[in-house]
This record gives C-alpha cells, structure tokens and sequence, in this order.
C-alpha cells in the first residue's frame, strides 16, 4: 500500500525584526520622495488675500530679514568667529539669500539653507572664536531659519514637515557628538522652536486647505441646485402640458374613429387612413402616459382637475389680497383666441409673482394686468416696497419662482422682463406670443 505524499511544509515567516527593518526601509525612502518632491503651487503666502499690499507682504518681510541677515552674519562670522573673509561671505550668502525663495519654493530652499548650515557647522569647527560662542548654529542661522520654517510650513504637507523637523534634529545631534566640546546647547532650541513652528503654519495651511475646499463644495452643491431647480421646473410644467396634448390627441382619434360613419361615400382607401390615424394617435396617448409616469416624482399622484386658465387669475388676486396684500386686476375683456399652453404659462407667472410679493414683499400695493394686442399676451405684475417688516422664515423659499418664469416663456417663444424699481418694489413682465413657437 503506498503512502500518499504530505504536503509541503509551509515556508517560515521572516523574524519580526526583519519585518521591521524592511518597514522602516520603506517608510525612509518614501519620507526621502517627499522631500524630494516640493508642491507644485508656487502662489506666495496670502495670495488668495484681497489685498495687493496683503499679498505683497510676505515678500516685503522676507526682503528686510534677508537684507539684515546677510551682512550681520558676514561680520559675526568673519570677526567674532574668526572665519576667512570670502569663506564667511559665501556661507552668509548660501544661509540667507534663499529666504527670498523660500516665499514661493520652500522646499528647494530648504535643502539649500540646510546643506549651507552644516557646511557653516563643519567649518566653524576649525575657526578660532568658535570655543566661546553658540555651535554648531549660529544665532544669525536660527533666525532665518526659523523664519525658513515658516514659509515651509505654510506650503508643505505634514508628512514633509515631519522630515524636515527629523533631519533638523538629527543634524544637530550628529554635529555634537563630532566635537561635544564646541557644543553650547542652541541645537535643543532650535528643535523646540522650529517644532512649534511648523505645527502651528501646518494647522494654518490645513485650515485653508479645508476652508478652500470648503467653498469649492459649496460652489458646486448651488450649481447643481440651480441645476436641479431647473429640471424640476422643467418636469412640473411637462406634467401640467400633458393633460392639454392628451385632450388633443383624444379629439384627434375620436374624429378618425368616426369619421367613416359621419362622411358617406368614404372610399376604401380613406377608410383605412383613418383608422390609421386612429391607431397612430392611440399609441401617441399610451406613450405619452408613460412618459408622464417618467416625469411624476415618487409618491406624487396625478393631477385631477383641469389646468387653470386666464379665468382663475380673478381668484389669484382675491387670495393675495385675503393674504394682507392690497392688489388690484386689470384684464381685458376681450383677449381673443388664447391657446391653452398660454394661458396657462399666464397663470402660473401672475400666481408665482404674486407669492413672491406675499414672501418678500408683505402688504406692499401690488397691480395685476393682462392685455393683448392680437399678437402677443402681456403680463404684468408691479409691487411697490414692502411695508411690513420680513421675518427671516419669509425670505427663505424654494427659489423656484423665476426659474419656472423663465421656463414658461421660453416654452412659448416670448420674453422675461424681471427686476427691481427705483423706489423699492419689483417689476414682473412677461409677452407670450399668441401663435406659440418652438422654444429655442
């Protein structure tokens, strides 16, 4: 009988402290990417600000450090340390100059001011004053870079200045454990501070970061209101048109259907265009239900009465005026042929200006008036100031009231005329052309 094989003994994992290792591996050389990497904005601090001389005040400060700074540290080094002459010149020059880049590339500055401060360090060690005074930074060095942690700070991420502030300290440390004689103390300090210093820009950039996110949302959250504002619009006036093509398409079948019966003599051929008619116009119906089902919103059951007309704005008015609003109606008694999609586009401007004076505008004289030239049908709503104050709940509405406006001439073909007057009151006119267009 043969043995059946056993199964490959799995491989040990690797000892914890070489996971370790390799972790940290990957967190330094992740850590040496970002430093290696500076934002890609080059904006100088405050350039969001309203204010020229805000913007241009991050340079002015840098400008009068820098020219402060360089000619001081020329003389400290070359006097009170004892440095050669053009040695102590271009070390002032590599730890102060590039502050002026440190406004709008800190990053790059950084490794510049940092690489000029250890080689400063290195070659103090020799110098002959050094055993008396601060080492291996120099005061001249925590001051600009202090003021290079700003800058930093205000740019970076936190990762980024989490390296910085590492690499700082561990320069400090390293260089005084090469001479612990020279060493005064100042590398604590200078950690201490800087510390502080990028923790507090740090969480003012983050700040701004999340307040200019903040505002980009918002931006985006009222375009896409505005945006849903006016597809609702859209979908409500649909509804409401539905009902007057439905009537049409009904007449239409009807008159097909009968029409074999009420004209003798119809030839065959006639007979069957007309009951093709009549399907046609039957299946026009059953797909506009469906697309009136499209439109209605969940829970929204269908209309039940007939869509108002202009002979329903006399009732408007009476509700506005049992509201507290003193209005008044002028319609001409004869407008002639009004199609119905006019008419009721004409009720529905008059009744959305009318709740927009009882919202806003409270007991302000309000005049209604509808005329016609034969052409065109004219709506005109006029209010004057309110006269009753206007608790916040009043001014806060769905914002749908002109938008609806706009949509209901532009379904006809005419024109929105909207705005405030001179005197404090608000100004709603509309011309419907009588012989109803495509909307553009």
């Amino acid at each position: 009988m043969s043995k059946s094989p056993r199964p490959p003994e799995p491989s040990p994992s690797p000892p914890l402290s070489s996971r370790t290792a390799r972790a940290a591996l990957r967190n330094l050389r992740s850590l040496a990417t970002d430093l290696g990497t500076p934002t890609r904005s080059t904006e100088p601090p405050f350039a969001g600000g309203e204010k020229r001389r805000l913007r241009a005040l991050s340079y002015g400060v840098v400008l009068i450090f820098v020219v402060q700074l360089l000619p001081i540290t020329v003389t400290v080094l070359a006097n009170d340390y004892g440095l050669n002459g053009a040695l102590a010149g271009a070390l002032a020059t590599a730890q102060s100059a590039p502050l002026l880049l440190a406004v709008t590339r800190p990053l790059e500055a950084w490794w510049i001011i940092f690489a000029a401060d250890v080689l400063g360090a290195v070659a103090l060690m020799a110098a002959p004053g050094t055993a008396d005074r601060s080492w291996p930074w120099t005061p001249m060095t925590v001051v600009g870079y202090l003021l290079l942690m700003i800058c930093l700070g205000w740019r970076e991420p936190r990762r980024k200045l989490v390296g910085v502030w590492l690499l700082t300290g561990a320069a400090g440390l390293l260089l005084e454990r090469l001479s612990p004689s020279l060493s005064d103390g100042i590398h604590l300090p200078l950690i201490v501070f800087s510390g502080v210093i990028l923790v507090l820009t740090g969480a003012l950039r983050e700040r701004r970061d999340a307040q200019r996110r903040l505002t980009a949302q918002e931006t985006i959250s009222e375009a896409e209101r505005a945006q849903r504002t006016l597809l609702e619009e859209r979908a409500r006036i649909a509804r409401e048109l539905h009902d007057m093509v439905a009537h049409h398409m009904s007449v239409i079948t009807v008159q097909a259907d009968s029409a074999p019966y009420r004209i003798e003599g119809l030839p065959d051929a006639a007979r069957e265009e007309f009951t093709s008619i009549a399907t046609s116009a039957r299946e026009s119906l059953t797909e506009m239900r469906r697309l009136l089902v499209v439109l209605r919103s969940e829970g929204a059951e269908g209309e039940r009465t007939p869509q108002p007309g202009l002979d329903r704005v006399q009732q408007l008015v009476e509700a506005t005026v049992r509201a507290g609003v003193p209005a008044e109606l002028s319609l001409a008694a004869q407008l002639g042929g009004v199609p119905q999609a006019v008419e009721l586009s004409a009720y529905r401007i008059v009744q959305e200006a009318l709740a927009n004076v009882v919202r806003h505008a409270p007991g302000a004289p309000t005049r209604v008036s509808v005329t016609s030239d034969g052409e065109n049908l004219t709506v005109l709503v006029v209010n004057g100031p309110a006269v009753q104050a206007i608790s916040p709940l009043e001014t806060t509405g769905t914002g749908h009231g002109l938008v609806g406006m706009r949509e209901r001439v532009r379904l006809t073909g005419g024109t929105l005329d909207t705005g405030p007057l001179a005197d404090g009151g608000f100004r709603v006119a509309a011309r419907l052309p009588l012989d109803v267009k495509e909307p553009a």
